[in-house]
């Protein structure tokens, strides 16, 4: 490396850069866990106190919008909520950033049997670190596209030994 090259290059800042990424993908990540596994503590780990979220269905604070997630995600039999690429842009303690999502929720039908309900979006998030911490400050929730088929749990019937996921403390990450 030439001494321009050299001169230019701010370790400090890179490693700072990458901490605060690093610390965003976890609160994405805890959200995303306390869903599937029905935590809402871990959930709202994910969120500061006065953050707003927009997910389309409710607008609220942290705290309805957990209540109102938890409640929603309780009635389907299970989910698995996925995060795709992301960008995000850190700009001191403050972020903004992207990420593309896919959920599926197998739900009771109207007929009394499953559907598999597809969502795939964005979350639209803003960030910011306090006390050390990056949580989300802002939320919207954009969908993309929603596909709804009728389920069925014939794999796990023909596989009962199979490791399953589960919810509440009973998923064998928790276990």
């Amino acid at each position: 490396m030439d001494a321009v090259t050299a001169s230019r290059f701010d370790l400090e800042a890179e490693v700072r850069d990458l901490a605060a990424r690093r610390d965003i993908a976890d609160a994405a990540a805890r959200y995303m866990r306390g869903l599937d596994r029905l935590d809402p503590e871990l959930q709202r780990s994910a969120f500061h106190d006065d953050a707003v979220i927009d997910c389309g269905l409710m607008q609220g604070d942290a705290d309805e919008f957990v209540a109102f997630s938890q409640g929603f995600l309780a009635d389907m039999n299970a989910t698995h909520h996925l995060l795709g690429q992301s960008r995000i842009a850190v700009e001191g303690e403050r972020a903004s950033g992207e990420w593309y999502f896919q959920a599926w929720h197998s739900a009771p039908s109207p007929d009394g049997g499953m559907r598999d309900l597809f969502i795939s979006g964005r979350y639209l998030d803003e960030y910011a670190c306090r006390q050390g911490e990056w949580r989300i400050v802002r939320r919207v929730l954009v969908t993309d596209w929603v596909k709804d088929d009728p389920g069925t749990l014939d794999f796990f019937a023909a596989n009962p030994g199979a490791p399953r996921g589960g919810r509440r403390g009973a998923d064998p990450s928790q276990t």
